[in-house]
This record gives structure tokens, sequence and C-alpha cells, in this order.
């Protein structure tokens, strides 16, 4: 018989002798209680008391304590789930899955509805919040609506409505999108106690074109890489937009900043140095994709930039001077037809979505000189279509015709058979050459 600790009695039909795997199976047992010691489970202990000692049992008791509260504690806690239809007062989101598409200019419908027991609250309590990602932990306020109070911010007022298609509609309707509405959108619907939220992501059908400034390549941190975009008609492009513009053909060996602040370039045609002409493919060629150089100090380090451009509501047109003009007289050339120098994300979106195709380079507002190739042809600059660029040439030089804008409504001051020169002695053949006397002429 095991010797009794004094002053303690253990009922042999309870338990004549605890050995060590008996003292474990008591305490497994008022585990799995939930929490409840049950009076079998108290007389164990008793006899657990025998074989192991004050200490000991001090301890156990301790250990079934802490067990007993975490495990109400575990009870207690408010699990977040999805609530099922027909559950008064929750609140469930429903979005579009994937991504709606649209162009600069047009009118689209961000999808999001939800459910809601409106028998126990009405939906006059219901708050309806649309915010744009700007960053992973970053957010723009864009329409908030509380029953018959709405409100749009920013550079969404006078563009942003709900659609109000029925009870459970949250629906944005978002008119004339800029380019600055590409994104994903979080559609946020909250009662008095619990809110649910839906993301929609915001393409937009458009082109993607690699640029570098005048004073060479390499040039750009990442600030001054979206203000060079934003100047010439574009916004940088995300890290989706260069892997579709790769899969579309877009091959360049330059590395450009991209929205998210990485570091990104495009090789369709993979060679020595673009990346390396590593993994070679069953019949001998190599690899493209796009390189990555992750993301980069964008206040120290400098490279290129990818633009974004999309649909655009204008015109470009080629102007064919008398002559070639040098850079500072296109920009008087396009003023006389109503229009301005094209930018290079002007360019790009008349060659890509207007089909331009023009085999005569012309001026460009940052004193680029470039041209818009739809049908390759040998003579205009290789097999591939494309914007054919010359660079930068010296603005003095009278080598070009220009490209123009024309914004829609603008009127056309020199139509028909109207060209342009200087008037007073012949124009072109003689006369003053003062830019002042500068005047449309009849060609």
């Amino acid at each position: 018989m095991a010797k009794q600790t004094p002053g303690l009695r253990c009922p042999a039909e309870i338990c004549p002798v605890l050995p060590r795997r008996s003292q474990s199976a008591a305490v497994q047992e008022s585990a799995g209680g939930a929490g409840a010691l049950t009076r079998g489970t108290r007389g164990k202990m008793v006899c657990a008391q025998a074989a192991l000692g004050p200490r000991k049992l001090w301890a156990t008791a301790w250990g079934l304590l802490l067990l007993a509260i975490a495990t109400e504690a575990q009870r207690g806690r408010k699990k977040v789930v999805h609530v099922l239809e027909g559950e008064s007062g929750s609140v469930v989101v429903q979005t579009a899955p994937g991504q709606v598409v649209s162009h600069r200019g047009g009118t689209i419908v961000l999808p999001c509805r939800y459910h809601y027991e409106a028998a126990a609250h009405g939906h006059d309590d219901v708050r309806l919040k649309w915010t744009k990602v700007v960053d992973p932990l970053a957010f723009t306020d864009v329409f908030v609506a509380l029953g018959p109070q709405h409100r749009a911010f920013g550079s969404y007022r006078g563009r942003a409505e709900l659609q109000g298609d029925g009870p459970g509609d949250a629906s944005l309707v978002l008119r004339n999108v800029t380019l600055q509405d590409y994104g994903r959108y979080e559609c946020e619907v909250t009662n008095e106690l619990e809110d649910d939220t839906g993301m929609v992501k915001l393409d937009l059908e458009g082109v993607v074109f690699p640029y570098h400034p005048r004073g060479g390549r390499y040039k750009l941190t990442f600030a001054e890489a979206q203000r060079a975009c934003a100047e010439q008609d574009g916004i940088l492009a995300s890290a989706e937009q260069l892997h579709a513009a790769w899969r579309d053909g877009l091959d360049w060996c330059n590395a450009g900043w991209l929205r998210d602040g990485s570091v990104q370039y495009p090789v369709s045609h993979p060679r020595e140095p673009c990346g390396g002409a590593s993994n070679p493919g069953p019949g001998g060629s190599t690899s493209g994709g796009v390189r990555n150089y992750g993301y980069r100090h964008n206040a120290e380090e400098r490279y290129d930039a990818f633009c974004f451009t999309s649909n655009l509501p204008g015109r470009v047109f080629f102007l064919k001077p008398l002559r070639p003009v040098p850079f500072e007289g296109a920009a008087r050339a396009c003023a006389a037809r109503g229009a301005s120098v094209a930018k290079v994300g002007q360019l790009f979106a008349a060659w890509k979505l207007q089909l331009l195709d023009r085999c005569t380079a012309g001026w460009l507002a940052d004193g680029s000189a470039r041209y818009p190739i739809v049908n390759p042809r040998a003579r205009c600059g290789g097999r591939r279509p494309g914007v054919r660029s010359l660079g930068f040439p010296d603005a003095s030089r009278r080598l070009f015709g220009v490209y123009c804008y024309r914004a829609p409504g603008a009127p056309d001051p020199a139509p028909g058979g109207w060209g342009w020169g200087w008037a007073g002695g012949g124009g072109w053949a003689g006369g003053a050459r003062d830019p002042a006397a500068w005047t449309p002429l009849r060609v």
C-alpha cells in the first residue's frame, strides 16, 4: 500500500493506489470536462495528493485552474465570419470579381451590393463609403452616403454618385474617368454594430511608353519620373500594366520607375546586354520577360520612367509646313490651327488607339522628334509597329514638321487648303522672318 499523507483519506472505492499513468489520466479527464471538476475528478485529485505530495499537488491545481480560465475565454471570444442571409442586423458586401475596364473620358460603374436585414433597422441607418487605395496602408476618400445625405470628395466632386438601383445597391457611378482614377477601390457598408468591405479594381484601356528627358537616360528620381509622365499626358505605369505591355510585345532595354516604387524593364527579344541570354528554349531561343530590380531608393537612385496613357478626347494630326521649321516655330504652327504641340503620351495614344500612321518625323512638346508607324515598312524604321524616336535634335535646326493636338470642340481657324508661313514679300520666298509676323497662308 502507498503511504498516504497525514490528514487525508483516500477511500479504496475511489482510488486504491494511484500510479503515475493514472495521475496523467486524471488531469486529462479534468481538462476534457471544459473547465468543470466532477465529483470523480475531485476524488482523484485527493488521491493524486497522496502520490504527488503537497507541492506537486498545488502545481497541478493551478494548471487545471488556468486551463479552465483559458477555455472560458475561448468560449467568450467573438468569432468574425461572414454571416448568413436571414441573420437580423448583419451586413454582407459583394463586389464583382476581377476588374472593371474603362477609358479616359468614359463612364463606369464600380459594382457593389450588400445584404442587410432592414426589417429591424432600416436602410437609412446604413453608411456607404467608397475609398481609393493609394498605398498598402493609405486611402483617399471618394464618396460617403448616409441615408439621403451624399458627399463626394476632392477630384471626384461632380463626377461620382450612387447608382441607387434599389435597396442593397451601393454601386458607384464614375463619370469622365481620368488617368488618376486607375487603381483599387474599397466599398464599405456599416450599420450600428457591424461592417463589411469589398474591393473593386478599375483598369483603363491604354498604352505604356518608356520615357526619358532631354538630359539623357537614368536621370530621374521617383518624384521626377512622376512629374515627367504627368507633363507628357500620362501617369507612372503599374507593374500589371507593364507586364501586359510586355505580353503585347513591348521590348525596352532600359530600366524605369513604376508607380509602386519598383524599377523594371520588359524584354521580348532577349539579348546579352538586356539581362543576358539565359534559359535557352527547346528551339535554341532564349526566354524574355520583365526584368525586376525590386524597390529602389526613390530619392537618390535615378532611372528612366514607364508611363501610361489612355484614350484621347481630342485628335492628333501632323502639320506639314511649306518647309521644315525649328522647334520654336512649331508652337505657332499648331496655334494657327487651334491646337497645341502634341505631347509624347498623346502621340502614343493616337498611334495605339486611333491608329495614326505617318512616316514623317515631327516635333513634340518636349523637344523630341518622333513619328508613329502602324503598318511597318522598310523605309520607315523597321519591321515592327511603334513610335519611332529621333531623340532630341538641336532645337534651332529646321528639320521637321510638327504633330499637333486639338482638344474636343476647338475650332480650326485654317480649314481646307490652309497651310502656314510668313506673310510679307512672298512668304517663304522672301519678306519678313519676324515670328510676330507669322500668319496662315493658303496653299
